[in-house]
């Protein structure tokens, strides 16, 4: 059961244990509330036979104080089992999904949003919350502490449980028969919010494009319709939502009427007793209240399948494992036979074979979209390969767990990411336990030094968002201060070089000339000045490794590299005029 329960509410083996506790604390709260029902039944039957005996008050008075006390013990108990559970479990949930995120490759995050991701971890595990600690535990605790007490009533009469009770199953089919209608509008209005939340932060990403452009006016009208929209879809949503547990509740405040409507038939043809009668007025009076949050309850958690279905998406979806210790001989990396392509189905790369060898440099050059970078991530096993194998030092490096596998790389992308922070500290990302020392000599090495220390704090100077104080290419050399101070047996340069001037792009490639030393180095650049000096080139175009060899080997051959070159050459001297 508990892993039902797991799988059902995205729940950790502990949430569904407290779930349950939970159930029994509310089932024995819904009990708890009917025993002053049963100690006023007693003082009516005690009034109807003549009063109070002797003794009797202050029966009546303890029973009062016993069921006072009771109940406070029970909701408490309840309150801790529900509510404080819930807290503990949300936050669990959430470190679980981002744990499951760490560990998932790259690839699911190609079919994912920043916005929907963002969504799921926050919205979506802040709406279950609300269902852990308010609907689920009261729906079931509702349904048990029914059943119990239906049980109870028909020995007292099966007629008038019968009465009290038919509108039970009719109630709750109504709701459990708008379950696919009610899913289709939680989808939708998901589908909307997903949309607007897109919107809003391509918006505020791209303000500078929209504004260059002068397209505020029409990008604000699209993202108004997308507001709109989820507004429509919540109004519509809600409205559904009422129109079964309304029409549910109606049904269910018809039990009152058929219980006094069988009670007095009975009562007056003299098959039923006055107290009995009294008493199932009461039962009901008090049994349909907690059913009423039932169906409402049980309304909610039909909703919540949207939610846990997305946290389901990243709790199951597969993740790369492999041993934590490393086996490789040396740092080659190998090739062999690789083929490759992502969700939508396009193939990227097709039978690629080709070693990249400690000490040497080499470059991947081609056509855009020919899959140099997609080498590159294949390499350090953001993705597997779908056909073939890579290779580093011997060791297929699926056999390596992913993140143990990554000590071997010092990774330089062409798009970098900064943080919030100071410039020494996000060059210490690179190695989270390096001196202020080592992260200057690191800077030193990536030109870093002459930007850094004309800002106001030098190196302790806040870079705000993503580096928004910095230049593009003062960011790219933050990036590569990295890489040097982490300073891997493996290097990935992923277009290192392409945000810098020509005086700093020679700085930088003296640098790295020291940098690699006895290392793998893997280069992707588009400009063939930067890969002149590789002790080895792979022309990749359309998925294939069309040309193999050195610089001087290639442009022999009077093929795609030399063609490139020949091209490059020709644009140095195109001018405006």
């Amino acid at each position: 059961m508990i892993k039902k329960l797991q799988r059902k509410f995205a729940l950790s083996e502990q949430g569904a244990k407290d779930l349950v506790k939970g159930v029994l604390a509310c089932t024995l709260q819904n009990i708890a509330f009917m025993f002053p029902v049963g100690l006023l039944y007693f003082l009516v039957g005690d009034l109807m036979a003549g009063g109070l005996a002797p003794g009797r008050p202050a029966f009546y008075i303890i029973g009062g104080i016993v069921c006072i006390a009771l109940i406070f013990v029970i909701t408490r108990f309840q309150y801790n089992a529900t509510y404080l559970a819930t807290y503990v479990e949300t936050g669990v949930r959430r470190i679980t999904l981002a744990e499951k995120l760490r560990k998932i490759p790259l690839s699911f995050f190609g079919k994912k949003d920043l916005a929907d991701l963002t969504s799921t971890i926050m919205a979506d595990c802040t709406f279950l919350e609300t269902a852990f600690s308010h609907f689920i535990p009261g729906l079931f605790g509702s349904i048990i502490s029914t059943v119990l007490i239906s049980i109870s009533l028909f020995f007292f009469d099966w007629r008038m449980a019968a009465a009290a009770l038919w509108v039970v199953p009719a109630a709750f089919i109504i709701i459990v028969l708008s379950a696919k209608v009610q899913e289709r509008m939680n989808q939708k209005s998901m589908d909307a919010k997903m949309a607007c939340a897109d919107g809003i932060q391509e918006c505020i990403e791209t303000t500078q494009d929209i504004k260059s452009n002068n397209a505020e006016k029409t990008y604000l009208g699209g993202l108004d319709k997308k507001i709109d929209a989820v507004e429509k879809r919540a109004v519509i949503g809600e409205f559904t939502t009422a129109v079964f547990v309304v029409s549910a509740m109606l049904i269910l405040k018809l039990g009152i009427a058929t219980v006094a409507l069988a009670g007095s038939v009975l009562l007056v043809r003299g098959s039923l007793d006055a107290l009995t009668f009294f008493m199932f007025l009461l039962v009901v009076s008090r049994l349909y209240d907690p059913l009423q949050e039932s169906l409402q309850n049980l309304a909610a958690v039909i909703s919540t399948r949207t939610n846990v279905a997305r946290m389901n998406e990243i709790l199951d979806h597969p993740i790369q494992e492999g041993a934590d210790k490393l086996t490789n001989q040396g740092h080659d990396i190998v090739f062999d036979h690789v083929g490759f392509s992502y969700n939508t189905g396009e193939t990227v790369l097709k039978d690629v074979s080709f070693t990249a060898k400690q000490g040497e440099v080499t470059a991947l050059v081609g056509p855009s979209g020919g899959g140099k970078t997609t080498v590159s991530r294949l390499a350090a096993r953001f993705w597997d390969p779908d056909k073939g194998t890579i290779a580093v030092g011997g060791m297929d490096i699926r056999q390596a767990e992913p993140e143990t596998l990554m000590s071997l790389y010092s990774i330089v992308f062409q798009n970098v990411t900064l943080f919030n922070n100071t410039i020494m500290e996000n060059i210490r990302i690179g190695r989270k336990d390096a001196s202020d020392e080592e992260v200057l000599e690191a800077a030193r090495l990536a030109n870093c030094h002459e930007f850094a220390e004309k800002l106001p704090n030098g190196y302790h100077t806040d870079i705000g968002e993503n580096g928004c104080a910095l230049s593009g290419g003062e960011r790219q050399r933050i990036s590569i201060a990295r890489a040097f101070l982490k300073n891997a047996p493996i290097i990935l340069l992923d277009e290192a070089t392409a945000s810098l001037d020509v005086e700093n792009e020679t700085l930088i490639q003296t640098a790295l000339s020291r940098l690699i030393k006895d290392k793998t180095v893997l280069v992707i650049a588009h400009r063939m000045r930067t890969v002149a000096g590789a002790d080895k080139i792979i022309v990749l175009s359309e998925g294939h490794a069309k040309e193999q060899g050195t610089p001087d080997e290639l442009l022999q051959k009077d093929g795609i590299y030399s063609h490139m070159v020949k091209l490059q050459t020709e644009s140095q001297s195109w001018t405006l005029s």
